[in-house]
């Protein structure tokens, strides 16, 4: 089974523009993701794929591996799909760009799940956090998830799912982490779908592989990534390259 690695990296960001190209402790910040996404050692090979020449040529020149996207994507999945589509590959594990402390653990779970499904029955794996404050749960940009009896992912929605109108019957709140590692069949059937209406009102992609059948096994962690979406998160991670250097 061949696994890889793909980071999606846009130059464009609403929040903080250029933010993978910022310097993190004399490094850019998607050098510093592509080298901890190598040194997990989990992955057969590992892209950047971009719609920036100047993000291109950065992972170029310090000697990564990087994909030119042709076309422009609304999603990661789309953008990653058509990078893959000529690879021989397995499984694709989707990389955040902006989280350079990448943790190992949750990335080893999702791709454990790919090992152990014999029958091929899953076509998606992605982890889950347990939330347990109401201001967490209430926030719309914390995407939560219910899952069945077995693990798979029922729904997902920036609503309190399940909506808790009987407050003692032991309902544990998960938040949705965004990493997935995908069979490659999956993302190039996402490729050729349609947005359907729940995912374009959740704003959402993940709902367009429920809405048209593919399975989403998740799987529960303790680990979230330190994602860089403001110049404040840019000074902290610069805060702990130093102390880490120290």
């Amino acid at each position: 089974m061949k696994i890889i690695a793909v980071i999606p990296a846009r130059y464009a960001s609403t929040r903080f523009p250029a933010k993978l190209m910022q310097d993190l402790g004399g490094k850019t910040v998607i050098t510093r993701t592509y080298e901890a996404a190598i040194e997990t050692k989990l992955f057969d090979d590992v892209f950047v794929v971009t719609d920036s020449e100047l993000i291109f040529d950065e992972i170029i020149s310090n000697g990564g591996k990087a994909i030119m996207s042709i076309k422009a994507h609304e999603s990661g999945s789309d953008r990653i799909a058509e990078a893959v589509e000529y690879l021989d590959v397995d499984i694709v594990v989707n990389v955040q760009g902006d989280e350079p402390f990448i943790n190992k653990e949750p990335l080893e779970k999702v791709i454990e799940v790919f090992k152990q499904d014999e029958a091929r029955q899953i076509d998606l794996a992605s982890p889950m956090l347990e939330i347990t404050d109401e201001t967490e749960i209430n926030n719309p940009n914390n995407v939560k998830v219910v899952v069945d009896q077995s693990g798979f992912a029922l729904y997902f929605s920036r609503s309190v799912i399940p909506y808790p109108r009987e407050k003692n019957v032991g309902v544990r709140y998960f938040r949705h982490i965004g990493i997935y590692a995908f069979r490659k069949q999956a993302l190039l059937d996402f490729y050729s779908l349609p947005m359907k209406s729940l995912e374009a009102s959740e704003k959402l992609e993940q709902l367009r592989y429920l809405e048209f059948g593919k399975k989403i096994k998740m799987v529960e962690t303790s680990h979230v990534g330190i994602g860089i979406d403001t110049p404040e998160d840019l000074e902290k991670a610069n805060e702990m390259i130093r102390k880490l250097d120290n």
